[in-house]
């Protein structure tokens, strides 16, 4: 029997999103008593929703071109759908205060600690509990995220992907820019935002689907993104 773990956001009106980003809007777009034809009814139940926000909105996976300008090719839609299906693995980082940055040696050692190897094709989840820690607070933006040098790392083992907790893979300001031009030219992406990374811990291996929605030409797209235990 399969267990399937949410690692998803909620998406909702005025959710929070990374810095000058496209504000989330969802009204109701139609109603059952509109399609029944009744008038002036005392509520209304929703049929359909509109939906506003971006691409890069709650969980989702950044595409290689949104990573830099010479990648303009390779869109969401572009990109194969083994790179979102794949085994995955989750590191404990619960210990890392706001801000602090991720090392690749750490990586190494949090692998060496959860008896775990990284695997070509992977994606690879560092668990900073910073969704139960923040969400919600002034401190929701003072996210952890890994080095440049971490970065490098994880793609020379050429994994598909790696996920954080947070709004951003780096540490604005001191290496965010340098992660994602780093994914770009070594061929990986991740996922931000995630939630419940801290029910993997001390699981092991389990499948990991975070699949797109096909957005023709799109730099990312949200997810539902889960993982799977083979029970």
């Amino acid at each position: 029997m399969k267990k399937i773990i949410d690692l998803s956001q909620e998406i909702y009106s005025g959710m929070p999103v990374y810095k000058d980003l496209p504000q989330v809007k969802i009204i109701m777009h139609n109603s059952h008593e509109e399609w029944e034809g009744i008038k002036n009814p005392k509520i209304k139940t929703p049929s359909v929703y509109k939906l506003e926000l971006g691409e890069h909105t709650g969980t989702h996976v950044d595409a290689i071109n949104h990573m830099a300008k010479e990648y303009k090719e390779q869109s969401i839609d572009t990109m194969p759908l083994s790179m979102f299906y794949t085994e995955g693995i989750c590191l404990d980082f619960s210990h890392k205060g706001f801000q602090e940055l991720i090392h690749a040696h750490e990586i190494e050692d949090a692998c060496k600690k959860a008896n775990i190897e990284i695997k070509k094709g992977d994606t690879v989840l560092l668990c900073t509990n910073h969704y139960q820690k923040a969400f919600g607070t002034e401190n929701w933006n003072k996210g952890h995220g890994i080095t440049s040098e971490a970065t490098e790392w994880l793609g020379v083992k050429e994994i598909s992907a790696f996920g954080v907790e947070t709004m951003s893979p780096g540490v604005p300001g001191i290496s965010n820019k340098e992660v994602h031009k780093i994914c770009g030219k070594l061929g990986f992406t991740h996922y931000e935002n995630l939630i419940n990374l801290n029910l993997l811990i001390g699981k092991g291996r389990f499948r990991f689907i975070g699949l797109p929605l096909k957005i023709k030409g799109g730099t990312g797209s949200p997810v539902r993104a889960i993982a799977v235990f083979e029970n």
